[in-house]
């Protein structure tokens, strides 16, 4: 039976309703992510509900009503009185994944305002503010206020999300992470879009991960994903593109904390590494072309290639470092630390893998690797626990890589002696020496806009 707004409902009803494979009103669906927000619904029935939606499914309307619900369930950011677009970046997650600290400065330095809500290390995936926080000083929790004061100040910012934007996803996402409901589309999207949306983004960038480091292994399930992701945030008056991007080995050289924010700033300040598999183009190459979707679609540019070309000039001018530094001085952090960053960064314990055999790196686990950097005291297993800003892993050879035996492969800084030995032996058996070097494989291998997202929706058996 439909649903409206007089209709009372009762939480018992809509999980027997999605139990038996029923598709929930978009009243019904606004009910749930309430009570998520304001803790009006029990946690058990939100669990139970959260698996009945990953069994039985959400349907593309039910995904949109539950991603407007979760954007509407706090407060919402208003870029208006910016006097500019506001377009951000979001990645699926990675090992190495440090492209926001590059496009973030560089749409910013086009014109661009960007307001990046970003997360926390959990799982083999690094996470931005982990990072950003390597910085003393450095305020990742500000006020919506002190957001806006910092963007108009610096034309981009990077913080946590706030306790007043979309409290239900902060509800759900703890029970999913809990209940073992978390690789779901329709939950990953609304999750995803409902706190991107709720900073009021004009358009939004979508770099979704492919390969053996990506959170999706199955590629029709990435390009799903990424479909969805688009239409959702359109429907929702955002524009969106998605692009299907290359995690088959980390991206750029560390994968970190502070060495990662090291690597970026050293790109900012105009390093031009050679394309060859032994530098970090892969990491310059990816931000200049998310960096182009954000011109782009923040109207800057006609098109994405006249967006990198802007980017590009941005990077050579230093105009884009200067932004960094600015919005990092503006949220408290120390920009001194930038003079001489060898100085600053103090592991408990460094250790080098050596290749065993000589040939080419022909294969990396990028998801073990991610691992790796993760037991070194980079990362963290439960939410809640300290990182180590100064450990991590600097990989020395990259997939294509020829290298003699005794040539190092990594560099592994860890927050203890002891915490050397486990990420040293994943990393030997994550890397695979072979006869034969390897195919290569694209940066980015499709691009999802909303005209081809929606034809591929209608022909997605889900």
């Amino acid at each position: 039976m439909p649903t409206d707004s007089a209709t009372p409902l009762h939480m018992i009803d809509i999980l027997s309703k999605k139990r038996d494979g029923g598709v929930l009103s978009e009243h019904e669906i606004q009910f749930v992510a309430r009570g998520a927000a304001d803790g009006s619904i029990p946690e058990d029935q939100l669990a139970a509900w959260l698996m009945a939606a990953w069994i039985r499914g959400l349907c593309l309307d039910e995904t949109r009503a539950l991603t407007l619900a979760m954007r509407d369930s706090g407060e919402k950011f208003s870029p208006a009185r910016l006097g500019k677009r506001a377009v951000d970046k979001h990645s699926t997650g990675g090992v190495g994944d440090k492209t926001s600290f590059l496009v973030a400065p560089l749409a910013a330095a086009c014109g661009v305002a960007v307001p990046m809500i970003s997360g926390r290390a959990l799982g083999h995936t690094g996470g931005t503010l982990d990072k950003l926080e390597a910085i003393p000083g450095y305020r990742t929790a500000l006020t919506l206020a002190e957001f806006e004061a910092v963007l108009k100040k610096c034309g981009a910012s990077i913080i946590g999300q706030t306790r007043e934007l979309a409290p239900a996803d902060r509800a759900l996402y703890a029970l999913r992470d809990r209940t073992a409901t978390v690789e779901n589309p329709g939950l990953i999207c609304a999750s995803i879009l409902s706190k991107k949306l709720a900073a009021g983004l004009d358009g939004l960038v979508l770099d979704v991960k492919t390969g053996s480091g990506a959170f999706l292994r199955k590629m029709e399930d990435t390009e799903f994903l990424a479909a969805l992701m688009v239409t959702t945030a359109e429907a929702a008056g955002t524009r969106a593109v998605a692009l299907l991007t290359d995690m088959s080995q980390p991206l750029g050289r560390a994968a970190g904390n502070w060495i990662e924010l090291v690597e970026c700033v050293e790109l900012l300040r105009g390093a031009q590494p050679e394309r060859s598999p032994e530098t970090n183009f892969d990491l310059r190459e990816l931000s200049l072309i998310l960096a182009g979707w954000m011109i782009h679609l923040g109207g800057k540019a006609e098109t994405p290639r006249a967006g990198y070309a802007l980017a590009e000039a941005a990077l050579s001018d230093s105009s884009a470092l200067a932004i960094f530094m600015k919005m990092v001085d503006a949220q408290g952090g120390d920009v001194a630390v930038f003079d001489d960053p060898a100085a600053f960064h103090k592991p408990g314990a460094t250790g080098v893998v050596e290749a065993w055999e000589s040939g080419y790196v022909a294969e990396m686990d990028t998801t073990a690797l991610g691992w790796a950097v993760q037991r070194t005291g980079a990362g963290r297993e439960k939410a809640g626990e300290p990182v180590d800003p100064h450990a991590g892993i600097v990989f020395l050879a990259r997939r294509g890589t020829l290298v003699e035996r005794g040539d190092p492969l990594a560099t592994i800084y860890a927050t203890t002696e002891e915490k050397l030995r486990e990420p040293m032996e994943l990393v030997r058996r994550a890397i695979t020496i072979s006869g034969t070097p390897p195919e290569s494989v694209p940066q980015v291998s499709r691009i999802f806009t909303r005209e081809n997202a929606e034809s591929y929706l209608k022909d997605a058996v889900r």
